[in-house]
């Protein structure tokens, strides 16, 4: 394939060049990092007017970049009588059942032959899924064999919602405008879905790499909303009472992740727990691989020599002001540590376009909690700028992968406080024999316990001998396991044997 357009194509997820974040930044780090190659960028987004722009310049070796967005208007035509493809509903019946079974075992060409029909004749068009007898009949028979006694106007609507997104998806296959040599999919979901799609309709291999499980982050989406509706009678089981379409959407997802699995190799996860999650929901052991984060540890070292002598009493929080990093933690424990210690300062370091409704809900908080003098919103900021003005680096988040910006402090000189999630636990006490005995650098406390985060800053900050080991082991740890060269060497010699493939 000498001739083609790219090397490898990125399958983007409402990420990069769009929004920022740790994600974002991992690509951009890639694309740079390994010049010899061209990238092409193929971004997934909701709606286009959720998105401002592009937050990153794209290096010269990007050649190409293209955006879809699945929920803008669909280009369904007027219901009009049509019988439908019955073969074709005979064989996606068949699929489906190994969704719901995946015991049954993945059929490759079975998967061929629905997903390269998909949008097309004489496969099933969207017309025929929305409008035809045979679509009827199934929706009919299948909401008849599994949920008869739930609602059938919310199933109708919930199937219609999760396939019109899939029928943009084969759209995008089947008219993709660049010719590529692989694939790769930072997550499962609609990305690894074109990804499935993609590799059966040009033959060229996907990769997968999942900074988070997708399937589990949606689950939490999926989860808070219901129990945001549902509070009133919910006791303590998180989905108990969850109603047949919502946990209709959870299984989607559930099958689109593992769809994405048995069509990527490898599938690299950031760290051992999360690999352990892939082989749990449906990975391949053989194929899976861990390769975590890493960065340009030299970039970092000359901030060292800014940081003051005394140890600087300000917390920092570096993350997006979305729900999932859940800011109100990090700002209820700088109350209990602004009750100790007055003069200490919070600052939020972060975006704030993509919830702009959570971020008032945190500023409101902030001045319920008379704060407004001790927490600051500083939106985004450039990352050495901020660093050695830090006593310490916290993550409230409920959710996350493997950070770069611990990494980032680290190489800093800032020890950090970061709830039990994702690599954290890892990055901050070790991986290994060798690795732990370094000593922690820092200090990981529970999901959304403010009280916890509080001592854990406390201890840090009161005690210099303690924040001085916590210093020496982060730097340590990331000079030694978390460089960018070994990333890139890593995905360097990926891309190089699917490329040969």
């Amino acid at each position: 394939m000498a001739d083609r357009d790219a090397d490898i194509t990125f399958l983007l997820e409402g990420t990069y060049p769009f929004v920022r974040g740790g994600v974002s930044g991992w690509v951009h780090q890639i694309i740079q990092g390994l010049p010899q190659f061209k990238f092409s960028l193929l971004f997934l987004g909701s709606r286009s007017s959720d998105y401002e722009g592009l937050k990153y310049t794209l290096p010269d070796n990007v050649v190409h970049l293209e955006c879809h967005y699945l929920w803008d208007g669909a280009s369904v035509s007027r219901p009009k009588a049509r019988p439908g493809n019955n073969p074709y509903f005979l064989k996606a019946e068949k699929f489906h059942e190994w969704f719901r079974n995946p015991r049954i075992g993945y059929d490759d060409e079975l998967a061929r032959q629905v997903l390269t029909g998909l949008g097309q004749e004489p496969g099933c068009t969207a017309e025929d899924f929305f409008h035809s007898e045979a679509a009827w009949e199934q929706l009919c028979a299948s909401h008849q064999r599994f949920c008869p006694e739930s609602s059938f106007i919310n199933y109708i609507w919930t199937v219609r919602a999760m396939h019109g997104p899939l029928f943009k998806l084969a759209s995008i296959a089947q008219n993709l405008t660049v010719t590529t040599g692989l694939f790769h999919s930072v997550s499962t979901g609609y990305a690894g879905c074109l990804g499935t799609i993609l590799r059966h309709t040009t033959g060229r291999p996907l990769i997968l790499t999942e900074h988070g499980i997708y399937t589990k982050e949606r689950k939490i989406d999926l989860q808070s909303i219901f129990i945001k509706e549902h509070r009133d009678y919910l006791s303590d089981a998180p989905d108990k009472g969850m109603k047949y379409h919502d946990q209709l959407w959870i299984r989607y997802f559930e099958s689109l992740g593992r769809l994405t699995y048995c069509n990527a190799n490898p599938i690299i996860s950031l760290y051992e727990r999360n690999r352990q999650r892939q082989i749990a929901d449906g990975a391949d052991a053989a194929r899976t691989k861990v390769i975590p984060n890493g960065m340009n540890v030299a970039q970092f070292v000359a901030l060292r020599e800014r940081r003051p002598d005394k140890i600087p009493p300000v917390i920092g929080l570096l993350g997006r002001i979305v729900p999932i990093k859940d800011i109100k933690t990090f700002i209820r424990a700088m109350r209990s540590v602004v009750s100790q210690f007055p003069d200490m300062e919070g600052w939020i370091i972060g975006p704030e376009e993509e919830d702009p409704a959570y971020a008032r809900e945190c500023k409101s908080l902030v001045h319920n909690l008379g704060l407004e003098r001790n927490v600051r919103f500083l939106g985004f900021q450039k990352i050495s700028d901020i660093l050695p003005q830090l006593g310490l680096l916290v993550l409230t988040s409920i959710s996350e992968a493997f950070p770069l910006a611990l990494l980032e402090a680290y190489a800093s000189g800032v020890p950090v406080v970061t709830t039990d999630v994702g690599g954290c636990r890892e990055v901050i006490e070790g991986n290994s024999e060798e690795d732990r005995a370094l000593g922690a650098a820092g200090i990981v406390v529970p999901i959304a316990d403010p009280e916890a985060v509080a001592r854990a800053c406390i201890a840090l900050l009161t005690d210099e001998a303690k924040w001085h080991a916590a210093q020496r082991a982060g730097i340590s740890r990331v000079e030694r396991y978390y460089t960018e060269d070994i990333v890139l060497s890593d995905y360097m010699k990926i891309y190089t044997e699917a490329l040969e493939s």
